[in-house]
C-alpha cells in the first residue's frame, strides 16, 4: 500500500473558502470556510479552523469552531479548544481539553435516532 499524501496549511498561513482534500490535511495555520471534506485531517497546537468538518478521521490539538462529523473517530489532545457539536462512532478526550456542545456518539448504521435507539433498549425487557 502506498503512503497518503499529506496537505498542509502551513503556521503563516490562512486559507478561506470551501475545501475538498482527498487524502490528509494538517492545519498549522488558519482556515476558515463554510465546510471542510477530508479523508484524516490533523488541527496542529497552532491551528485554527472557523468551520463545519466532515471527515473520516479528525485529531485536534488547536482551536476549532464549527460542528464535527467523523465516521471513524475524533481524538481531542490536551491543548485542544473546541466549540460546536461533535458526531462520530469513536470518541477521545484527553485531560485538558475545552468541549462546548453536543457529542453524539452513534455509528453511521444506526437507522434510528440516539433518542428513539436509548428509549427502545430500555423498554426492552432484560
Amino acid at each position: 500500500m502506498g503512503r497518503k499524501e499529506l496537505s498542509i496549511i502551513g503556521e503563516n498561513s490562512f486559507f478561506q473558502g470551501k475545501l475538498y482534500v482527498q487524502n490528509e490535511l494538517q492545519i498549522d495555520g488558519r482556515f476558515e470556510g463554510n465546510s471542510l471534506f477530508i479523508d484524516i485531517l490533523t488541527v496542529s497546537k497552532k491551528g485554527k479552523v472557523k468551520s463545519n468538518i466532515k471527515a473520516n478521521t479528525v485529531m485536534i490539538e488547536g482551536i476549532v469552531i464549527g460542528n464535527i462529523t467523523a465516521k471513524n473517530s475524533i481524538m481531542l489532545l490536551p491543548s485542544a479548544r473546541v466549540l460546536g457539536n461533535i458526531k462520530t462512532p469513536e470518541l477521545i478526550i484527553q485531560n485538558g481539553v475545552v468541549l462546548e456542545g453536543k457529542c453524539t456518539i452513534l455509528r453511521d448504521d444506526v437507522e434510528k435516532s440516539p433518542e428513539e435507539l436509548i428509549a427502545k433498549l430500555y423498554e426492552e425487557k432484560s
